[in-house]
């Protein structure tokens, strides 16, 4: 399997690999004891909150130095929030209704984000607030994710659609659909040759981009997933549900290797670390986890956030993480725990929680993955025991107030987007924050278009997708009606043979 997956068949294959023993005297069951509290020496530690939107916080994703963290919200914003420098985030507008996904393209140089008024938008990042926006979706957009090449995008909306489109061109690519429900999530793989996406019927499906067809499909009869991603090598992957668990699937196998249901409530959100080693959680109980993979255990449960929490995700180093909450905070976490040796911290886990029930005959020969429940006990870490940067006060938010939109390109060749290099990307962008953005101001000189001939082309691109849906269908209408024709005639030949011959 490679990774964590070939750890874990070994580790099935002989319980007691990787598996420390306790101390003496250490217990070996459930324990009265409170569970035990963290140490800030390798556990996570809360750095900061941050606060600036003001209502849920529906997504969160760091830039690919860990030097950005963006953020979106249901207050129908955008903010950017820049870690290595003090006082500065900015607060980009632009969607009419809530905003519910938000990712940084692998460069770093484009934001894409997913909004209840049935849009994507595409944002440069600087202080014009440029953006723009993507059209097709007849319902609200619910995720939306780069490839791994940040040439295109994929979203996925409660119309029980998937499209991907083309950054370049700013043009819809094509549409997957069979699923039957609504569309939760879709990611693109590390690789980008397949799409993992999951919806309210119940399903994961693997689509195959080069095909454009769905190759495969899990189904999970207990609740619906509400969040899909895969792991860091892109052999397996993760789904979080409404019904409290999270599973991890091989996609080669199709078979389920993990089962956890640690937390009390639906489970909102997922993040791989990037050594494929952990995962973490967000739940609408509350609470933050980080599961073990190579251990099959939960090894930490961290609160902070008033109420459910709805976004996670590490950062590309994965020595920071961030959390969004319907509490409308955001918290900057420090990782601590993949610095260390992952045998030791193992170990001292081990000494420090309460440990795993001796393995049963299903742990030695399984015959389904084993579920790993809430009873067994996680370092607990809790934000308002640790020392956070509350001195420095929350950064003064800018608002970046969005011109009218970026057209959407026709398909010639002379109108597509420059494709930056990531030296050029990196200059471009110091000269955006340093000359006032003088670098977006050329992008926007050379695609500059009035605001009346812009409306106008969103009509038409409109019409068009609706044109294009409406003859679609027409096609398999009128496929249908040919193949009843031909059977008709096909029997009308037959009767006219046997009169003939009678």
């Amino acid at each position: 399997m490679g990774g964590w997956g070939s750890a874990l068949l070994a580790r099935r294959m002989n319980p007691g690999l990787g598996r420390p023993r306790p101390e003496r005297g250490a217990p070996t069951g459930r324990s009265p004891r409170a569970p035990p509290m963290a140490s800030p020496l390798e556990d996570p530690v809360l750095i900061r909150p941050f606060r600036g939107h003001t209502a849920a916080v529906t997504g969160v994703a760091f830039d690919p130095n860990a030097a950005e963290l963006v953020t979106c919200s249901v207050d129908r914003f955008l903010i950017l929030w820049k870690l290595k420098t003090q006082c500065s985030a900015y607060r980009f507008s632009g969607h009419a209704e809530a905003v519910t996904s938000v990712e940084f393209s692998p460069d770093g140089q484009v934001l894409a984000s997913a909004s209840q008024d049935h849009t994507v938008r595409l944002w440069i990042p600087c202080i014009h607030g440029e953006s723009s926006v993507l059209k097709g979706h007849t319902a609200p957009v619910r995720s939306v994710s780069f490839s791994h090449d940040g040439y295109s995008v994929v979203s996925a909306s409660n119309d029980k659609l998937i499209k991907i489109w083309s950054v370049c061109y700013q043009r819809l690519l094509f549409t997957l659909f069979q699923h039957t429900g609504w569309v939760c999530c879709a990611k693109f793989s590390p690789d980008g040759r397949i799409i993992a996406s999951c919806a309210e019927d119940k399903s994961i499906n693997i689509w195959d981009t080069r095909n454009k067809i769905c190759i495969n499909t899990f189904s999970d009869y207990e609740g619906f997933p509400t969040f899909v991603d895969f792991n860091p090598s892109g052999t397996c992957i993760a789904s979080a549900g409404s019904n409290n668990t999270v599973k991890l699937w091989d996609i080669r196998t199709n078979k389920l290797l993990q089962h956890f249901k640690v937390h009390r409530a639906g489970v909102n959100c997922i993040s791989f670390h990037p050594s494929g080693n952990y995962l973490i959680t967000a739940s609408s109980d509350g609470t933050l986890k980080i599961l073990d993979l190579l251990g099959e255990r939960l090894s930490y449960t961290l609160h902070g956030h008033k109420g459910p929490v709805l976004s996670v995700a590490f950062s590309k180093g994965g020595d920071k993480f961030a959390s969004g909450g319907v509490d409308a905070q955001v918290l900057l976490w420090k990782t601590n725990f993949d610095t260390l040796n992952y045998e030791e911290v193992l170990e001292h886990n081990f000494r420090r929680a309460h440990i795993d029930d001796p393995p049963n005959l299903l742990d030695v020969y399984p015959r389904s993955s084993h579920i790993h429940d809430e009873r067994f006990k996680s370092v607990e870490v809790d934000a308002t025991f640790d020392v956070p940067d509350t001195q420095t006060p929350d950064p003064v938010i800018i608002d970046i107030r969005a011109p009218s939109c970026i057209s959407t390109p026709g398909v010639d060749k002379s109108e597509e987007l420059p494709r930056p290099s990531a030296s050029s990307a990196r200059s471009s962008k110091r000269k955006a924050e340093n000359e006032n953005g003088s670098a977006v101001l050329s992008v926007g000189q050379h695609r500059g278009i009035s605001s009346s001939v812009d409306c106008a082309l969103d009509h038409i691109v409109g019409q068009l997708e609706m044109l294009t849906l409406t003859i679609s269908i027409l096609e398999k209408r009128l496929t249908c009606t040919e193949d009843r024709l031909k059977e008709c005639i096909k029997d009308q030949q037959k009767m006219l043979l046997k009169e003939n011959q009678n």
